[in-house]
């Protein structure tokens, strides 16, 4: 018969701020895209454009999209945020909320787009090159 595991009043108190510590650097990164939506959105559009991930007629309608998710975004609840992520959440061991976001608008969005022609890459490959650029710009 399997062991059942009852936290005690220590475990629960660890526990608890494992998680708390999770969810205030999860604000603290949505915090932080307000101050740079504008190059942030410019270094990804430039990289998925570059890293031939997606094809385009304009890079500035893609800078224009990937912009108005990361508004979005500091706009947005919790539940929100997690419904939009919720495919996605097993991409990466310890994924970055931003990065998983805009991911998801990524690849359920921004490919019904008039200027997108087509998305390459896998969802691990679109996640990578998201990441790279929002960990220049987001303090951990």
């Amino acid at each position: 018969m399997a062991k059942v595991f009852h936290p005690g009043s220590r475990e629960a108190r660890l526990l608890s701020k494992i998680e708390s510590s999770k969810e205030r650097a999860r604000r603290h990164a949505v915090e932080q895209v307000k101050d740079i939506v504008e190059p942030l959105s410019n270094a990804i559009a430039m990289k998925l454009i570059e890293e031939h991930l997606i094809e385009t007629t304009s890079k500035d309608e893609i800078e224009k999209q990937i912009a108005g998710s990361l508004e979005k975004l500091t706009r947005a609840d919790d539940f929100d945020i997690d419904y939009q992520i919720a495919p996605f959440r097993n991409l990466a061991l310890r994924p970055n909320v931003v990065s998983l976001y805009l991911t998801a608008f990524v690849i359920e969005q921004l490919i019904k787009h008039r200027s997108v022609e087509e998305i390459y890459g896998t969802d691990e490959e679109i996640y990578n090159c998201i990441n790279r650029q929002v960990v220049r710009f987001i303090l951990q």
